[in-house]
């Protein structure tokens, strides 16, 4: 055998070894693509049951959400009893309570994927608005929670001191007063 035979027969080894490398990383190729293939329809079944989970249960519970609206548009109400001499700030707040009367009310009239394709899409319009919106909330909420926060503070002292001043009328004159009599 010559040297060019020697070669030819060393090119159609590794031919035939490459094609048979080349065989199983395509089947290889195509496990892994049909494994991908499952584990994205799996995610796609599993998210879309968790939106139907998620759609369902705020539809239950849409006439509860509604009334929570309406009971924190009543308490907002209440509270600009604190903004007696702050006028303008009272408006805004009885603004806020009349919006959020009118959300209690659209909850209750409208599905859940109604109401968060509108919202999905004001906010896509409008990220401006929205961003204004939710900080005037958030400042509207925190004020809220700090006044109510004070309130029971007030209510838990009150009835202290006026416990430790009866405690005390009950035992008679303090040690320095009967020192002095």
């Amino acid at each position: 055998m010559g040297v060019g035979q020697q070669m030819g027969q060393q090119n159609s080894s590794s031919n035939s070894q490459h094609d048979v490398h080349g065989e199983d990383w395509d089947s290889l190729r195509d496990d892994v693509s049909d494994m991908a293939g499952a584990a994205v329809e799996r995610g796609r079944h599993f998210i879309d049951a968790a939106r139907d989970q998620a759609s369902d249960y705020a539809e239950r519970r849409k006439d509860d959400i509604a009334q929570s609206v309406a009971d924190f548009a009543t308490s907002l109400r209440e509270s600009t009893s604190s903004f007696e001499e702050r006028p303008n700030i009272r408006a805004v707040v009885d603004s806020a309570a009349e919006g959020l009367e009118t959300l209690a009310g659209t909850i209750r009239e409208r599905s859940f994927a109604d109401i968060f394709n509108d919202f999905e899409d004001m906010a896509r319009r409008r990220p401006a608005t929205v961003a204004a919106v939710s900080a005037a909330i958030g400042f509207v909420a925190a004020r809220f929670i700090k006044s109510t926060a004070e309130d029971l503070r007030q209510d838990q002292v009150i009835p202290r001191t006026s416990r430790t001043g009866r405690d005390r009328s009950r035992q008679g004159p303090g040690p320095q007063a009967r020192g002095n009599a």
